[in-house]
């Protein structure tokens, strides 16, 4: 029994939903509009400011689509409502992150710059030249964007150098001179 998949969503105000006959779902809101193909055997239905998903049938693959399709839809509604957002920090001496235009120019440490190109939707602050904010409706994309950031240099655990997520704690090694 799919717990996530039985949830009723809410639909925020302001907020329109269109189901097309193929499972096509477009959500639009006051951020922007998603659209994503949803599995013909799981229902969509809109009512009364709700939106629900029933599977077909029992079979284990569509029990696992039903939970992903209602996380899915719950992540369209938030992202059109509130959008999504993921902070970076680079901590390092000499590294540093410069947005030119839609690019990030990254300083890792490297002999050279790293070029990173922002994608369509998503949006990039520096306010820092050691932090960016990442911003987009499409909870996948930011998430995505932010990890391919942050594998340019994943930070290390001797002295924590790197790019790492504002929140993530690093387990950090002693090093050989603890052995003496």
């Amino acid at each position: 029994m799919s717990r996530i998949g039985n949830r009723i969503l809410a639909i925020p105000a302001g907020v329109e939903i269109t189901i097309a006959a193929d499972n096509t779902v477009t959500v639009k809101g006051p951020k922007g509009t998603l659209t994503k193909k949803f599995a013909d055997v799981i229902k969509i239905s809109q009512e009364e400011g709700n939106l629900t998903t029933v599977r077909a049938n029992e079979v284990k693959h569509t029990k696992q689509l039903h939970g992903t399709t209602n996380s899915l839809l719950q992540g369209m509604l938030t992202g059109v409502s509130e959008g999504f957002k993921k902070e970076l920090s680079i901590i390092g001496v000499g590294y540093k992150a410069a947005i030119n235009g839609s690019v990030i120019n990254l300083s890792l440490g490297f002999s050279h710059p790293v070029n990173y190109e922002i994608p369509e939707g998503i949006t990039v602050e520096a306010p820092k030249p050691t932090e960016l904010i990442i911003t987009g409706i499409d909870k996948q994309l930011v998430g995505e964007v932010a990890a391919n950031i942050r594998a340019y240099r994943k930070p290390e655990p001797y002295k924590g150098k790197g790019v790492r997520y504002k929140d993530e704690h690093i387990i950090r090694k002693e090093g050989k001179a603890a052995g003496k």
